[in-house]
């Protein structure tokens, strides 16, 4: 009898019960999606708190809303002397550098010098002279990292930054290292346009689809992914809409205003930190240059929406048969 009840405990439901485990919660100003398969509900549930514990120390590090924050601190400090900061934080500034180089600017996390003049919920902006007092300030040479005394320091008094290009891919990464360290094979981690893949979706392909930017309930593109990072960068994510103009958070670095040349870009590619900076940036290139862009990139390609609603493709997808 004794090894009987030592069989049944060992046979429990709860041991065994392979299935899928789903999460949604808000985090980062946007809703965090966790889908995963795990052996055990032990494990599914450990590992589905795993990300959202890792998507809430993110947000409290790099938040730009939180006075608390590292990076609020250095918004505050930088631009007076160099100040010390976290191997953590330099590591994402210096990539966030990186794609600015690359891009030539396009993508630029000093937009927030301007940037920070939006609110969108209350549908207000910067007039003429505030953009123009403040665009010298836009500018990532202005920032200066130190990497042998983990120090950051602007050399413009008015440089803010704001890592929301970025931040939420780098999340993305990060979350999934943490499934992969757990044993998990088969996972989607989504931050609001940024979505990591693990594996596939048990031996489908996960189906995911971009949103058609005019319309919240319908796809503009679906695509078969496995194994693979997708970010997307849209008008319809933060916005208003004011005497026939749509006021949204991309903006140009040069103008420090709305970019409107397209209304959507995704980009797929291995890291989400990556395909997250470079879906900003090709947005802010435009379809032409975007395109450009991506094709000297090896192992990221684009689907761009433009302002007409026509579909580009960089050459990688261009000669792949895609749903729209």
């Amino acid at each position: 009898m004794r090894g009987l009840l030592v069989g049944l405990i060992c046979l429990s439901p709860l041991m065994l019960r392979a299935e899928w485990f789903k999460q949604t919660e808000g985090i980062m100003g946007t809703n965090i999606q966790v889908e995963i398969w795990a052996d055990s509900a032990e494990l599914g549930k450990q590992a589905v708190q795993s990300v959202m514990d890792e998507m809430r120390r993110i947000d409290e590090l790099m938040s730009p809303y939180k006075a608390s924050s590292e990076l609020s601190l250095i918004n505050r400090q930088a631009g007076l002397h160099p100040i010390k900061i976290s191997a953590e934080m330099f590591e994402v500034i210096e990539t966030a550098q990186n794609v600015s180089d690359r891009t030539d600017g396009a993508f630029d996390i000093t937009f927030a010098s301007v940037g920070f003049l939006y609110d969108y919920r209350q549908h207000s902006k910067p007039d003429e002279q505030q953009i123009e007092q403040l665009l010298d300030a836009i500018n990532f040479h202005h920032i200066r990292l130190d990497k042998q005394q983990l120090s950051i320091h602007f050399n413009h008094p008015d440089v803010k930054i704001d890592l929301g290009g970025i931040a939420k891919g780098y999340a993305v990464d990060n979350a999934l290292e943490k499934l992969r360290a757990l044993g998990i094979e088969h996972a989607l981690v989504t931050a609001g346009g940024d979505t990591g893949l693990l594996g596939d979706r048990r031996g489908k392909p996960w189906i995911v689809g971009i949103r058609d930017p005019r319309h919240r309930d319908r796809e503009a593109v679906v695509l078969p992914l496995e194994n693979m990072a997708l970010s997307t960068s849209g008008d319809y994510e933060r916005y208003f809409e004011q005497d026939g103009e749509r006021y949204h958070h991309i903006l140009s670095p040069k103008s420090g205003k709305s970019s409107h040349e397209v209304q959507s870009v995704s980009i797929l590619g291995a890291q989400s930190i990556l395909t997250d900076g470079l879906s900003t940036a090709v947005f802010v290139l435009g379809v032409k240059a975007g395109i450009e862009l991506l094709n000297r990139i090896p192992g990221y390609e684009g689907i761009i929406m433009d302002n007409q609603r026509k579909l580009h493709y960089s050459a990688g997808l261009a000669s792949q048969s895609i749903k729209g």
